[in-house]
């Protein structure tokens, strides 16, 4: 007999839906765009030739519909690692958990995930106003520390050489590493995507990004560590706060997840870009022209 999911650990709303996310199953494509600010939602789903589905719980802002026979689902998750934990794991219950009795389904659903977010580069070479794919999210959040999980041989491979670059950091010892899906980043480079490299997924983004305004840092050689990390044609080429989480959960629910970014500041070369709405307007067309044509 499968084991019951209780109450207190799958906690629904009165009309049956997923708690945080306000969704039921049906609400949800296969294919899900996930962004960080819930008002980036709109800027989605404005390209849909028709919104079927519009939810707003918390910060949590869902639409869902078509662009021509393809139908897509965009969820604004707010930001950092805690919201992707609930984002993700509310809509792997949706497709894999029978809610009603509690129990998880015999098959298994697997879901595609693009994370669409902003980034800042840490590497000159990275121009402000690119979109970058990230390969691999180096997580210095803790979040998969929670979880039970084995990594792969290139997973650990650069695990170790992270964490021997971020040796005298103290947030190394639930520093984790979890790659995008192969098929989807090759998928984004052949159509034209053409930057990519490993991603620094950071658990704030004032001391833990290295600004300091008037809180004291306990280091400040963060970026000098992290740009000394490379695998095999990878180095770590931006930081943000989502990817790392994104594809470690993607990975343990046995999804497929990709992390696209629009790079709006250099933090090497001190600059930002002047037009970042442009920047992730030109992504989002980009990365929705692909998804529909493949």
């Amino acid at each position: 007999m499968t084991d019951r999911i209780m109450e207190s650990e799958l906690i629904l709303n009165t009309d049956g839906s997923i708690y945080h996310l306000n969704l039921l199953p049906e609400d949800i494509a296969d294919t899900i765009i996930l962004v960080g600010d819930p008002n980036r939602v709109k800027q989605v789903s404005k390209h849909f030739d028709h919104i079927e589905l519009q939810k707003t719980k918390r910060e949590f802002v869902t639409h869902t519909g078509l662009i021509g026979k393809k139908r897509l689902t965009v969820v604004g998750t707010g930001i950092g690692g805690g919201n992707i934990d609930i984002t993700m794991n509310e809509l792997d219950a949706l497709v894999n958990v029978d809610l009603k009795n509690r129990i998880i389904k015999k098959e298994h659903r697997q879901l595609r995930f693009i994370r669409l977010g902003t980034s800042g580069a840490l590497q000159k070479n990275t121009p402000v106003d690119s979109i970058l794919i990230s390969t691999f999210g180096l997580g210095l959040d803790g979040l998969l520390s929670y979880y039970k999980w084995e990594n792969q041989v290139d997973e650990k491979a650069l695990l170790k050489i992270a964490q021997d670059s971020f040796s005298e950091l103290k947030a190394v010892q639930s520093m984790y590493v979890a790659a995008g899906a192969k098929e989807l980043i090759e998928l984004f480079h052949k159509n034209g995507i053409q930057f990519s490299g490993i991603t620094l997924t950071c658990p704030g983004f004032y001391g833990a990004q290295n600004r300091q305004i008037r809180a004291p840092l306990t280091e400040h050689s963060v970026f000098t560590m992290a740009r000394k990390i490379g695998y095999k044609n990878d180095i770590v080429t931006n930081l943000e706060m989502e990817t790392a989480a994104i594809y470690g959960l993607a990975r343990i629910l046995d999804h497929r997840a990709c992390s696209i970014s629009a790079i709006i500041a250099n933090r090497d070369a001190q600059t930002f870009s002047p037009n970042p709405e442009k920047t992730v307007a030109d992504m989002i067309q980009t990365v929705l022209t692909i998804l529909c044509e493949n």
